[in-house]
């Protein structure tokens, strides 16, 4: 990391930590009264207000498509590709109907000042390198779900840091297809280049294409089994779309993006 050119980003972000702090309360309040519908609400609020904030304040821009195709509430899991740390607070400024968190490493956790954030708007934290702890993150995302939360999982495990996205992992999808909610793909390209491109903080511009939602109550065996090729294949296409149009990406390299 590139500490010095970053020094005025990093202030920024501390300065917008104020727009999440002014619901912390609010939130805890709710959780302890055991008001889900309320604690929701108040994440929304929190998430809704710092998304687009931290987007305008480092000039950049969110592009999104399909948003119609976003069921009008909770709860959905979303799916999607992983290009940068950015991608966090794209979601949260292109998405404000329903409250949401992340399945996120627990490396998440240990950033100064917002890693208090992630387990409060209801991230679940999952270990890439233990199975058994990733199987009980998966089981306590389950359980969010079943109570009303949606989340956002990025199948990949880690950052493509550009415009082609690994290969997506299997099992994540149980998330949706266990209590049997829908799965909303996602495909986006830009966001590694608020960062990972450079390794200083700038501005991009981001585009995103929601698909339509899949529903995964009754699906067949077979069906559920060719689930995670179907909704991987879907996000790809649409990240080749965006990376044409935004000349990141040339038709003779596009094989890895349709395999």
């Amino acid at each position: 990391m590139k500490i010095l050119p970053n020094i005025p980003a990093f202030a920024k972000l501390v300065y917008c930590l104020k727009y999440f702090n002014r619901f912390k309360n609010k939130i805890e309040a709710a959780k302890a009264a055991g008001d889900l519908a309320e604690e929701r609400a108040q994440i929304l609020a929190a998430t809704s207000t710092w998304g687009p904030m931290i987007m305008d304040m480092f000039g950049s821009k969110v592009i999104v498509e399909g948003l119609e195709n976003l069921p009008e509430e909770g709860p959905v899991v979303m799916v999607g590709n992983h290009q940068g740390y950015a991608d966090i607070a794209a979601y949260f400024a292109a998405f404000t109907k329903f409250q949401f968190a992340f399945v996120a490493k627990r490396e998440l956790a240990k950033i100064p000042l917002y890693g208090k954030w992630m387990p409060r708007i209801r991230s679940v934290f999952i270990e890439r390198d233990d199975p058994r702890a990733s199987l009980e993150a998966i089981k306590e995302g389950i359980s969010l779900i079943e109570q009303g939360f949606s989340l956002v999982i990025f199948p990949e495990g880690t950052r493509s840091r550009g415009p082609v996205p690994g290969p997506f992992m299997k099992g994540s999808l149980k998330l949706a297809t266990k209590p049997g909610v829908p799965i909303v793909p996602i495909s986006m390209n830009g966001t590694y280049k608020m960062y990972e491109q450079t390794g200083v903080i700038r501005p991009a511009v981001i585009r995103i294409i929601v698909h339509e939602p899949i529903e995964t109550k009754g699906l067949s065996r077979q069906e559920e089994k060719a689930l995670n090729d179907r909704v991987e294949q879907i996000v790809k296409d649409g990240i080749r779309r965006l990376a044409l149009l935004d000349g990141d990406i040339t038709e003779d390299v596009t094989e890895d993006l349709t395999e």
